[in-house]
């Protein structure tokens, strides 16, 4: 994981492409908050924000 982050660093760094940071950054988010409350009673209140 920490590999495939350098990668993607390296990447953005040297072809200049840091408006990616954002959109990575947000979907990272959203992956985590999305399986942090799958099993819990907040996730109804979280799926109906989207």
């Amino acid at each position: 994981m920490i590999d495939l982050m350098m990668d993607l660093w390296r990447f953005m760094r040297v072809r200049k492409k840091f408006w990616l940071l954002p959109i990575i950054s947000f979907l990272a988010l959203l992956g985590a908050l999305v399986v942090l409350t799958q099993g819990s009673a907040i996730a109804p209140f979280i799926y109906t924000l989207f």
